[in-house]
């Protein structure tokens, strides 16, 4: 691999070439206007470090890293930059890079100024998009290509993104880099742009703009122009000019900061008509991702190109939580006022801080104030009551990472720093941008869905939600999904004090199976009566290791295709009982819309066992539903011997099932890129499934990733599947996409009539 151009590559291509890289190929392949360039695939980093032999060095500075430990992170993080960037890299390697950045200026007939941008295989994702993980370098020419690319790869071990890693649950080992070389626009304007709003979802389009480069605003440095668009009323409905005291831009081949004078920082960035021709490319992009987007863009001589499109990962369905009373609010002193940047309450102990060397002085419970957050804040971050700053709008770095931290915020309030001293007792409305002197009494705020203005979609094939854990599940309900196709348990069982085994050994059977009933019965209680179809515990080995009691899990070369699945359920037969008597208790208390589902069957044997206990166990088959996951080859091939087993339904899991029928371990790096959920193999193993399932009268569904692609969700259509189960923010997109779909299969046999 090593260089590939944003022509060849896709949305798919992620493993490959990280979230960034995989998203610019999949809108400029879209001809969406975005400036040309390359990426330098992961697979390049891994091969740098091995050849050099730096790989082993990583791993040992990151081995038992205390990542709360902000002093040491910080030591750690600065000596394997120092290794990245201080080791020569391959000549073949060199010359594959210098190569792609002479043909892309010859493409361009002059010479070329890129931006050097970090791809890493950990952002940018629908569930995991925390802004600034790591580095990017504006006005790079050809002669210092390779130095920036050094620190590109270097910023994969920043103390922010070692410290993100660790809090989302990535190996560090299995998170590599790509380096996209794009040509670099040298803008009279840019910004960010949120196609959908952030927090609400509503149909409003924000835009915030600057003069110059758009580092200015991702980092907060300046108070950007905010522009509002109704995309229902078709109408801009606000404007808000920024102060803009200064502008970054390119002078003699280097990136400047120019400080902008009284009349030109309080000058309108956008017109109306550049405005409305923003969000008409920003809704081109949302209708193909099928979720909203947070949009970079930049305009040259008048000419809009787009830099970046992620989805927003932080748009709340429903509303509800806590307020300020209204009485003691009109009571309290206001002390400053600022934007609204993330929902919610939080009171405590004020702390100012004036950089990244200050973050130990916020513990659990404080208010984080500082002039703009930065990257490195992050644990701090997490730590917070609530965070304020003076500069910053919606789409900058304080807004974007505490919204996804669920942290209530206030940004922009110019003078925070000035008026809050450290000690202080505050509360801050993230909501309405208020902070109040003293602790303000909460109240429970009274919880309403969301309902569209518009009539619901009805489809024939029903459109299901998965849900990971049961806190999510009133959220899951108000999408309107027909019930849930796949609750995974392992997440909730994970996140309890010790091993499920532990619990059993030491007598704690009950305490274990009360677990499991309380987190289930909120899920089914929150969709009764539509189906929830609950997946038995399916969690790899080296995920149980870290919980109390696991220290006796077994060590295996490759947990995917170990100890996992019905397999160990019926090994460890009580954890297994443990299971159905959960169940059993809700069963009990009227909770029948419940459906059993085992995962990673292999043979008709297990079924066959699992029924034989599901009985024993007391639970009632004429109520509630029964079934099995085909994720493995084997069960698509022997799926006539399965179906006389005795099942009501199944469902696809297609990750999974890619991964055994192309032989591609999907967590390893080096054949990642292969991965392919849409590969004529997987297709014609679900092809087959769902005819021999219609001619016996068995249900089918699928809740593998491929369930959102419309064009996978198209040929399911066709081929009669009963149901699909996407991901919370897929729904909408899913249904909308079937609807299309059975549409055109009714038009059609119409004329043929």
């Amino acid at each position: 691999m090593g260089v590939l151009w944003f022509n060849e590559i896709g949305k798919q291509d992620i493993p490959l070439v990280g979230g960034k890289g995989a998203n610019l190929g999949e809108l400029f392949r879209n001809e969406i206007p975005v400036p040309n360039g390359f990426v330098i695939d992961s697979k390049t980093y891994r091969d740098f470090i091995e050849k050099t032999g730096i790989k082993e060095k990583i791993e040992k500075e990151l081995e038992n890293l205390d990542v709360e430990d902000t002093e040491t992170l910080s030591k750690v993080s600065q000596r394997i930059r120092k290794l990245v960037e201080s080791t020569p890299v391959p000549e073949d390697i060199k010359m594959e890079i210098k190569k792609a950045y002479e043909q892309l200026v010859r493409m361009e007939g002059s010479k070329v100024y890129v931006a050097v941008r970090s791809s890493a295989t950990a952002e940018d994702l629908p569930d995991a998009s925390f802004a600034g993980q790591q580095d990017t370098f504006l006005n790079v020419d050809g002669r210092n290509l390779i130095r920036y690319v050094r620190k590109c790869w270097s910023s994969l071990y920043t103390p922010r993104a070692i410290y993100y890693r660790v809090q989302k649950g990535f190996r560090h080992e299995d998170v590599s880099i790509a380096v996209v070389v794009q040509k670099m626009v040298n803008s009279e304007k840019s910004g960010v742009m949120f196609t959908s709003h952030p927090v609400t979802g509503e149909p409003l389009t924000i835009v915030e703009a600057v003069f110059g480069l758009g580092e200015a605003i991702v980092s907060g440095r300046v108070t950007p122009d905010t522009y509002i668009f109704d995309r229902k009323k078709r109408k801009i409905v606000d404007v808000k000019v920024g102060e803009k005291s200064m502008m970054i831009t390119k002078k003699n081949g280097k990136t400047v900061e120019i400080e902008l004078d009284e009349k030109k920082s309080k000058e309108r960035v956008l017109s109306d008509e550049e405005v409305i021709r923003l969000v008409e490319i920003g809704e081109i992009i949302e209708s193909h991702y099928g979720n909203p987007q947070d949009v970079e863009w930049a305009i040259e001589n008048g000419k809009i190109y787009i830099v970046q499109s992620r989805p927003v990962t932080t748009i709340k369905k429903k509303e509800g939580g806590v307020e300020v009373a209204e009485e003691e609010a009109a009571e309290a002193e206001i002390l400053v006022r600022g934007l609204g940047a993330s929902p919610g309450i939080g009171t405590g102990e004020v702390k100012v801080i004036k950089g990244e060397k200050e973050i130990s002085k916020v513990k659990e419970g404080d208010i984080l104030v500082t002039t703009m957050t930065t990257p490195d804040m992050v644990p701090a971050m997490r730590r917070a009551a609530a965070i304020v700053t003076d500069e910053g709008g919606m789409t900058c770095h304080a807004a974007i990472v505490s919204r996804e931290l669920g942290v209530p915020a206030v940004v922009g309030t110019k003078k925070a720093t000035q008026i809050l001293k450290d000690g202080m007792t505050v509360t801050v409305d993230g909501e309405k941008g208020v902070v109040y002197a003293g602790a303000v009494k909460e109240v429970k705020k009274e919880e309403r869905i969301e309902v569209a203005a518009s009539a619901p979609l009805i489809t024939a094939t029903e459109v299901k939600v998965n849900v990971s854990i049961p806190e999510a599940a009133e959220r899951a309900a108000a999408t309107g999904a027909d019930g849930v196709g796949l609750f995974r348990i392992e997440h909730m069982v994970l996140g309890l004090e010790k091993h499920p085994m532990k619990y059993i050994r030491e007598g704690q059977m009950d305490v274990y199976v009360d677990a499991l009933y309380q987190g289930m019965k909120k899920v089914l209680e929150a969709f009764y009566p539509k189906p929830v179809w609950i997946r038995t515990l399916d969690a790899p080995t080296d995920e149980f290791r870290a919980m109390e009691g696991g220290e006796d899990e077994p060590i295996e070369a490759n947990p995917m295709l170990g100890f996992r699945g019905i397999r160990r359920d019926l090994f460890e037969e009580e954890h297994l009982r443990a299971e159905f008597r959960a169940i059993k208790k809700l069963v009990d208390e009227g909770l029948t819309n419940v459906g059993i589902m085992l995962p990673l069957v292999s043979n008709v044997e297990e079924v066959r066992r699992a029924k034989r206990i599901l009985i024993e166990e007391g639970l009632p088959l004429n109520k509630i539903e029964f079934g099995i996951m085909v994720e493995t080859p084997a069960s698509a091939l022997i799926i006539e011997d399965l179906v006389k087993e005795g099942i009501d339904f199944i469902s696809f899991g297609t990750n999974d099932l890619t991964q055994y029928t192309l032989a591609v371990d999907r967590n390893n790096e080096n054949v990642a890129y292969l991965f392919d959920e849409t590969h004529p193999a997987v297709l014609k193993l679900i092809e087959m499934v769902i005819k021999v399932c219609k001619e016996n009268g068995v249900k089918t569904s699928i809740c593998g990733q491929a369930g959102s692609y419309p064009h996978v969700v198209e040929k399911l259509v066709e081929l009669g599947i009963d149901s699909v189960s996407a991901n919370q923010d897929a729904v909408k997109a899913v249904r909308e996409t079937i609807y299309r779909v059975e549409r055109k299969i009714m038009l059609d046999k119409l004329r043929k009539l």
